[in-house]
């Protein structure tokens, strides 16, 4: 899996994107989600309040519900605002 991250979520893990074997048992953005805070505090911290976060799965965007599979693109970036 490919994973993308922007903006401030992106300084919490430590890296713009990073690609990982997904566990069998990962099958949706929340379970992702997850498995991803305790791959390190900074991936923690990035997770800890998922109204600040927002999903794209394949350039889709996506709920937390969304199903992911090992060939997925999923970039995560905060709430987009503007007037």
């Amino acid at each position: 899996m490919d994973l993308f991250y922007f903006a401030w979520l992106r300084e919490k893990v430590g890296t713009g994107s990073e690609q990982c074997a997904l566990p069998a048992e990962i099958t949706t953005v929340a379970a992702l989600i997850d498995w991803l805070k305790t791959r390190s505090p900074g991936h923690a911290t990035a997770f800890a309040d998922l109204a600040l976060v927002r999903v794209a799965v394949n350039q889709d965007h996506a709920g937390l519900d969304a199903p992911v599979r090992d060939s997925d693109e999923v970039a995560f970036f905060p709430p987009v605002t503007g007037g």
